[in-house]
């Protein structure tokens, strides 16, 4: 069966950066699931049996990523090339490799831990080559996992104009899935492996701090458009259109990070992060390259 053809402005060539142990493995490997370009997840452990982009026996037997490997797949009507880069200091090179040739990344960061070392050297790289990115915090079902923690951490270690796109349901054990503060619904991910989405009415005892964040991230998108500005100074409604156009440019001009939520391990919130991969990071056309 021949694949289908992909306008240019389709295509996202995307990285996947983190510091060593914050599941950016095993969120590749959720997206290759999800995409149907597996039909089986293998998790990341040292047993011989491995990850799919972790391909070198080593990498198998020690359960970390040391060379970059790249894969396509698609989601719905984009095209999206993904390499997935080593995150241990050792390995520093192939990330500098990587992001030359990337046109956006996601930067994974783990709940628990927050802002490490090597995210630091990995956010610095993306600076140098002016990689637009998006924020995926991972692992909110671990014990002392907080994604508003680590969104501060985003903001004051890395100067990341940090805005929450999400906000987590439950906390560690009981983490359950997100609230989309656009659509402001709450989302699960049933099924053995949270292949399906369910979509329900915000927690009652969550309501008010939706409420909350969703203006603060409709403030924080307005510094970026007149129109938006004036729609809120007059108090009249934002089409989604508009909020999903100025969003878009303030990440391919790194004016902002947008910042996503879930559990690659406990199969939530990854296709919630494709979707952002489609709507927000830069294709090829977007992209100024310099020698």
């Amino acid at each position: 069966m021949a694949k289908k053809k992909h306008e240019l402005s389709n295509y996202r060539n995307i990285g996947i950066s983190a510091h060593i142990d914050s599941g950016k493995t095993t969120s590749t490997e959720r997206i290759l699931f999800y995409t149907g370009m597996i039909h089986r997840i293998n998790e990341v452990r040292g047993d011989g049996d491995g990850a799919k982009m972790d391909h070198m026996e080593l990498e198998k037997e020690r359960g970390i990523t040391i060379t970059s490997a790249a894969v396509t797949v698609e989601w719905k009507d984009k095209l999206v090339q993904i390499i997935d880069t080593p995150g241990h200091v050792d390995f520093t090179v192939e990330v500098e490799r990587s992001l030359r040739v990337l046109d956006g990344a996601i930067l994974v960061l783990c709940g628990a831990s927050g802002v490490q070392s090597q995210s630091i050297t990995v956010d610095r790289q993306m600076k140098r080559y002016k990689t637009p990115c998006l924020a995926f915090i991972n692992k909110l079902d671990r014990a002392g996992a907080n994604a508003l923690e680590v969104v501060s951490q985003l903001r004051e270690k890395l100067g990341h104009n940090a805005v929450p796109m999400q906000l987590q349901i439950g906390r560690e054990d009981d983490f359950q899935g997100v609230i989309d503060l656009i659509k402001m619904k709450a989302f699960y991910f049933d099924g053995k492996d949270g292949e399906h989405i369910r979509e329900e009415e915000i927690p009652e005892d969550m309501r008010d701090e939706a409420e909350d964040y969703r203006a603060q991230m409709y403030d924080a998108y307005s510094m970026f458009s007149d129109e938006m500005m004036e729609l809120m100074l007059e108090e009249k409604e934002i089409p989604d259109e508009l909020l999903h156009k100025v969003i878009r440019e303030s990440v391919i001009a790194r004016e902002a990070t947008p910042v996503f939520m879930g559990s690659a391990f406990k199969n939530k919130g990854v296709q919630l992060l494709l979707d952002a991969v489609s709507a927000y990071l830069p294709s090829p056309l977007d992209r100024q390259y310099q020698a």
